[in-house]
């Protein structure tokens, strides 16, 4: 079994299947997950600038809008890279449907990669805590997003994104849980699949797309934090 001493820094999807065979051993409720549905995709970004963009805005609301609302921008701006988004400026991205919120952490994070603030290649060599705490000195990302970065961008194996609306759900409905799952106790209860919690966190997420979930009106995968 791999351990947190040896674990890889990033998954693939060798790692993937191996991780969802020792998920599915140790604990039965995966194991049903995983007899339901199959192994769930590695669903991987690339990481980088655009990613970063694309999951800020991810952030409380669902994929389908997220892709919309980074088309919108990409349209005004001409491209989503950071001199652009500069000069596109949070008029210009509020023009393009953001809110002003989302206008200001977008254009922010721009900033500060343009103006070497942020080494994004650097961060992607830091460990799991580096990338946090250099992410986490951005306005506008907080745990979740960089979460989200750590789990499908940089692929580590042991990201836990905490704050996601569908991953409680998730577990809710797996584990048979009378109320959904707050942060703490997701964490807890995500103990026991260490080194491989960002396995678990996709099969958990399959299960859901795929039904598994005790409130079946809105089918997408959205988060309630940044």
């Amino acid at each position: 079994m791999i351990t947190d001493r040896d674990t890889p820094a990033r998954l693939d999807e060798s790692l993937l299947q191996r991780g969802v065979r020792v998920l599915a051993h140790r604990d039965p409720d995966l194991h049903r997950a995983v007899e339901r549905h199959g192994r769930p995709p590695l669903w991987p970004r690339e990481p980088g600038f655009q990613t970063l963009v694309r999951i800020i805005l991810e952030q409380q609301v669902t994929l389908s809008s997220g892709e919309a609302a980074y088309r919108r921008l990409e349209s005004a701006a001409g491209a989503i890279e950071p001199e652009a988004l500069v000069r596109l400026g949070e008029d210009g991205a509020r023009a393009a449907g953001l809110t002003r919120q989302k206008s200001r952490y977008v254009i922010g994070l721009a900033q500060a990669v343009a103006g070497d603030g942020l080494d994004l290649q650097a961060v992607d060599r830091l460990t799991d805590e580096g990338v946090r705490t250099a992410l986490l000195a951005i306005p506008g990302i907080g745990r979740w997003t960089t979460d989200v970065y750590l789990l499908m961008a940089l692929r580590r194996p042991d990201a836990w994104p905490t704050a996601d609306i569908a991953l409680a759900a998730s577990v809710q409905f797996v584990k048979q849980l009378a109320a959904r799952p707050t942060p703490t106790e997701l964490d807890v209860i995500a103990e026991s699949w260490r080194p491989w919690r960002a396995v678990a966190a996709r099969l958990l997420w399959h299960s859901y797309l795929s039904g598994d979930r005790p409130d079946r009106a809105n089918g997408s995968r959205s988060s309630n934090a940044c």
